[in-house]
């Protein structure tokens, strides 16, 4: 047996050395992250991260999109104290926790109405994974055979496991499992900006297609599943109001389900404490994750339909369970935690709040839409999107290989903010709590960072 070598836990060097040697980081190319210099992040506080070298930032993205209260957050390193002293994990196979019970009741409380069913996961893509599979059940445990396809849209992003891949459909992600994955129906989703007919135009061609699919294969669809008002990794492309509202109304003509992936718009994010509430859309499945806990703690939940559970709900011998779980489904840390991030949110009006921060926003950042490079901003509620082009009049994209987006969070990161880009997409999500004095100060680093990159030719 190969001895383990003391292990330095001290310098900055010494953890870099570690970090190059040990650790492959996600959505990120090694060769380029082993060539510039770490960022190793010790602490945070409130909406600031600190790393080893003492420097501050502002989390500009949420700690990829999930920050909801800040860092370091007294209530919720208390709640989880808290639980700690009474048991850190104790399974929901064949029985029950009481954090899981309660926080299960408050999301059934605070959703969509008719979403009462509860079931735990540990990410988004586990989550998503569990929607697409009680999707495909429901319909063999009623004894209608052949709905067994998915209808997703262009571009979109639901997780990396193979099933979430499976109803993802961006090439740069997801091509390269193609022969892993089942195949999906896609239809448009709408992007206003790069459609000839503008957002009506948008709307109309992702409906058409879409009832058209349906008309055709209705029989063959289980489920359709969508990031509603908001789609995330294609860029923040926003939904054209009343679209929504259509794509739920023809599930339910052609009799199929409905899956809104919140994981990212949901609590808070958009406006609303979920998404679907801006134009009162019930799906039948929704799936929640990323600020459920605040940004603690890695838990999520599948939300279903009484209707979509009685699927399930029969004698043991005619075998109808869901077989799935997690190993921590429901653990009692992250749900106490969750309970009490959703007591501040209640407490302190967060939900409430965003609207006018993100007006705040909006005017602070409207100047860049004179700037040459900048193509469009879209912006619903704190998630924020501005998109830069090469050449503005034609929307011409910059190539991959200049990293536009890549040099302007790099720049950020100089004058003090971290965010991730999407390409040519700069992404700007600050935790929900940040205050209007904070807001300013972002976009301000934000401002300036496009500005030095897109005009200056900064490098680093």
């Amino acid at each position: 047996m190969k001895q383990s070598p003391s292990v330095p836990t001290g310098t900055y060097e010494q953890l870099v050395e570690l970090d190059q040697n040990h650790v492959w980081h996600p959505f990120t190319q090694m060769k380029q992250y082993n060539e510039e210099p770490s960022l190793i992040i010790e602490r945070g506080e409130g909406i600031m991260l600190y790393d080893l070298q003492g420097r501050s930032y502002y989390d500009g993205f949420s700690s990829v999109w999930l920050n909801v209260h800040g860092h370091n957050v007294p209530e919720l390193n208390a709640a989880i104290a808290a639980q700690m002293g009474r048991v850190a994990h104790s399974t929901l196979l064949g029985m029950a926790n009481v954090p899981s019970i309660q926080l299960a009741a408050e999301l059934a409380h605070i959703s969509p109405a008719g979403l009462t069913k509860v079931f735990y996961s540990d990410s988004g893509s586990t989550g998503v994974e569990i929607g697409l599979k009680m999707a495909y059940q429901y319909w063999r445990n009623r004894g209608i055979a052949g709905k067994t396809s998915f209808v997703t849209m262009r571009e979109a992003y639901h997780g990396d496991t193979i099933g979430a891949v499976s109803v993802g459909a961006i090439p740069l992600y997801h091509e390269v499992f193609r022969p892993l994955l089942f195949p999906s129906f896609t239809v448009p989703y709408p992007n206003s900006y790069h459609h000839e007919g503008g957002a009506e135009g948008a709307l109309a061609e992702t409906l058409a297609q879409l009832e058209q699919t349906l008309k055709e294969h209705a029989s063959e669809i289980a489920a359709l599943i969508v990031e509603p008002l908001v789609q995330g990794a294609s860029g923040i492309i926003l939904m054209p109001p009343g679209c929504l509202t259509a794509i739920a109304k023809l599930c339910r003509a052609y009799d199929v389900l409905l899956i809104a992936d919140e994981v990212a718009t949901g609590f808070g994010r958009t406006g609303r404490m979920f998404a679907c509430d801006h134009e009162g859309v019930s799906p039948d499945i929704m799936v929640v994750g990323k600020g459920l806990t605040g940004g603690y703690l890695p838990v999520a939940a599948t939300l279903a339909t009484h209707e979509v559970y009685n699927a399930f709900y029969a004698d043991y011998e005619e075998q109808k369970t869901f077989f799935h779980g997690h190993s921590f489904t429901g653990n009692p840390l992250g749900c106490a935690v969750a309970l009490e991030s959703l007591r501040l949110m209640r407490e302190r009006r967060i939900v409430e709040s965003v609207e006018e921060k993100g007006q705040l926003v909006a005017d602070r950042l409207a100047p860049l839409l004179d700037r040459p490079h900048v193509g469009e901003i879209r912006q619903q509620g704190l998630m924020i999107g501005i998109e830069l082009v090469a050449d503005k009049q034609s929307k011409t994209a910059y190539h991959w290989n200049e990293r536009i987006g890549m040099l302007v969070c790099r720049r950020a990161r100089d004058l003090g903010m971290l965010t991730r880009p999407l390409g040519n997409v700069v992404v700007f999500i600050p935790p929900l709590v940040s205050t209007n004095e904070e807001l300013e100060a972002m976009c301000g680093i934000l401002i300036q960072a496009i500005i030095d990159v897109t005009e200056g030719g900064w490098r680093p």
